[in-house]
């Protein structure tokens, strides 16, 4: 079994999560722009293609759970997703373009799932290693 069971929970976990995040985003950009209190944009377009990517990356954790090894990249590129965005997140932040309580949403929404992915990333590539060395 290459994930415990912990790793397969958190999967399916942030997979739904981000498919209701994207949704939201998606659907729901009016609601998010009135809590961030900022001015809606003429165009939506953007942040409704990064609702997209969002759900799509939900969809991606799922495979991960349902087939770990064959799937570990997605994860690899849902981490650094992750990790780039709170990055930009916080530079906004600080550059006062959206309120101090926008950290709280990135910590549950992304800083917060870096530490467990590295984890399940590491593990899946030792998996992934030690399956080349046995069928050599």
């Amino acid at each position: 079994m290459p994930l415990k069971p912990w790793m397969t929970s958190l999967l399916w976990f942030v997979g739904g999560y981000n498919l209701l995040a994207g949704a939201g985003m998606l659907c729901l950009y009016h609601e998010g722009y009135k809590l961030l209190g900022i001015e809606k944009p003429a165009l939506n377009l953007p942040v409704q293609l990064v609702g997209v990517l969002v759900g799509l990356f939900g969809v991606g954790y799922w495979l991960v759970a349902a087939h770990p090894v064959e799937n570990r990249n997605i994860l690899v590129l849902g981490f650094w997703s992750k990790a780039l965005g709170s990055i930009l997140g916080v530079y906004y932040v600080l550059a006062g373009k959206l309120p101090l309580f926008f950290l709280a949403i990135l910590l549950v929404s992304d800083v917060g799932y870096l530490p467990p992915f590295a984890v399940i990333i590491r593990r899946l590539n030792q998996i992934a290693a030690d399956e080349v060395g046995h069928s050599q």
